[in-house]
């Protein structure tokens, strides 16, 4: 269970970003994360989710 629980530097380091890339992303709500004790915690299938998303919307972008 707690490998399906990302720390922001996971994230980034997953999705190949800066840290602070990572931050601001979910700072805007546009990474899906929560907030434990003020720190960051991403779950592993969010993140994935949240790669479809963003890749089929940029597909449909393109047409």
């Amino acid at each position: 269970m707690a490998a399906d629980i990302m720390t922001i530097d996971e994230v980034a380091d997953y999705l190949r970003i800066n840290r602070k890339t990572a931050y601001r992303l979910a700072a805007d709500s546009k990474l899906p994360g929560f907030r434990v004790g003020g720190t960051w915690r991403f779950r592993r299938v969010d993140i994935e989710d949240w790669i479809e998303r963003e890749a089929s919307s940029q597909k449909d972008k393109k047409r």
